[in-house]
């Protein structure tokens, strides 16, 4: 019974360590990695810098504006946001639909698709920076700019793969 509770330790001390990233390759686990610094650089970022600097932001504007208009802005920025979101994933799908019928890879509809759920996360998001990112998400010109970069980055990953 000792050995048994000896090697739940000790998974549960190599699960811990993988999850969190922690020492050199592999924890024991064949085939995974640690994360690289740049994800957990990210997850910092979304979980941690984020917030801060949007109740930062929203107590700004309720000091100017007041706390119910603060709130209904707030609202008001999401329900328009939601309906975009809306307006232009039936646009990308009617595309998306398009391009299978005439028996093309819709590869270009996908990316927007993509990019604009992720618009709409950020949209759902309570706060002013990111509801500004996400409506910009939203413009076809600014999701363009970021689709280009964002296929150029797969292809400049995917060909690091194959080497």
């Amino acid at each position: 019974m000792a050995v048994d509770q000896h090697d739940d330790l000790a998974r549960v001390r190599v699960l811990a360590g993988f999850v969190a990233g922690i020492g050199g390759g592999r924890h024991g686990l064949r085939g995974y990695r640690r994360y690289p610094g740049g994800v957990l650089a990210v997850l910092f970022v979304v979980f941690l810098v984020v917030p801060i600097v949007e109740l930062a932001v929203i107590i700004q504007v309720g000091q100017v504006i007041g706390t119910w208009p603060t709130i209904g802005l707030l609202l008001l920025v999401s329900l328009g946001g939601a309906w975009l979101v809306k307006r232009e994933g039936i646009t990308v799908a009617r595309r998306f639909r398009q391009q299978m019928e005439a028996g093309h890879v819709p590869g270009r509809e996908l990316a927007d698709g993509v990019l604009i759920l992720f618009a709409g996360a950020l949209l759902l998001t309570p706060g002013f920076v990111t509801d500004i990112f996400g409506v910009l998400l939203l413009l076809p010109p600014v999701r363009s700019v970021v689709r280009a970069g964002a296929m150029h980055r797969v292809v400049l990953r995917s060909q690091r793969r194959l080497r």
